[in-house]
């Protein structure tokens, strides 16, 4: 179903762009800074080993936040001029609103942030329960691509001869994206509630991806500095949870195990472009 809905969003996007010819147009290439809030994200592994004897289940919590990175994109967009696109005349009004699809990639780290978990173990058939606030350390490297399809609005100030709309230009967007994602986690904990003691775990079981509908947030400023150039400060925001489920091993014994993550991306950034217009 989710796969169906990105693909409904593509289409329509794509058929947006159909035929639009001798309207105000732009290309635009971005660079930025980027940083994220919070990923507020539960952890559980649970033990794959057969039988009723021993089965495990960690559930940990990591508040930690992915550290600043650096951001860089490209956005395709137009106003709804009066000239309009596809032979189309819109009103006067529609200039001041607009559409562009904006693709941005960036990286994801999480240096080693402290888990808090819980341990139920089954042994012989009874539940046992145990609780740390120091249960270990997670390290989580990955990546994120954006695309975004976002509805527009501005405003014009300093209107002259060669830019009739005027050449200082505020406006803000919002729109769905489809957001790519990679995860690759390394989980370092310590068995909680062990009967021989602290029992160091270790899971790195390598890359996952994911992809999902995000909401996309975005406000800035553009600058006509000649007919056909701007430059644009942008701010903007994306938001999706995606889910991974990894396969690994657990503990020193290497028992088979599975574990999921959920993450909140709340991702901001900051950024400064320069658009050529036709």
């Amino acid at each position: 179903m989710k796969k169906i809905g990105v693909l409904a969003v593509v289409m329509a996007m794509a058929f947006l762009f159909v035929g639009v010819v001798q309207a105000e147009m732009y290309v635009e290439g971005y660079i930025g800074g980027s940083m994220a809030s919070s990923t507020g994200q539960s952890i559980s592994v649970r033990d794959l080993q057969p039988g009723p004897a021993f089965n495990s289940i960690y559930h940990y919590k990591n508040s930690g936040s992915f550290d600043p990175t650096v951001l860089g994109g490209v956005k395709l967009g137009t106003w709804f001029v009066k000239e309009g696109f596809a032979g189309l005349g819109y009103p006067d009004w529609m200039k001041y609103f607009g559409f562009y699809t904006d693709f941005s990639f960036q990286r994801l780290y999480n240096r080693d942030n402290r888990l808090s978990g819980t341990e139920l173990a089954g042994v012989a058939g009874t539940p046992i329960g145990f609780a740390a606030t120091e249960a270990g350390f997670v390290k989580i490297e990955g990546t994120v691509a954006t695309w975004a399809f976002m509805f527009t609005g501005r405003y014009g100030f300093f209107p002259d001869s060669e830019v009739p709309f005027g050449r200082l230009q505020p406006y803000v967007g919002v729109g769905p994206a489809i957001m790519f994602t990679s995860m690759k986690p390394k989980l370092h904990t310590r068995g909680i509630g062990t009967f021989n003691g602290v029992q160091t775990l270790g899971m790195d079981p390598g890359n996952q991806g994911s992809t999902d509908i995000a909401l996309a947030v975005d406000a800035g400023v553009r600058y006509m500095a000649l007919k056909n150039v701007s430059f644009d400060l942008s701010f903007k925001y994306r938001y999706a949870q995606p889910n991974y489920t990894f396969n690994g091993q657990n503990g020193p014994d290497f028992v088979p195990a599975k574990f999921t993550m959920s993450p909140a991306l709340n991702l901001y950034s900051f950024q400064l472009g320069v658009a050529y217009h036709f």
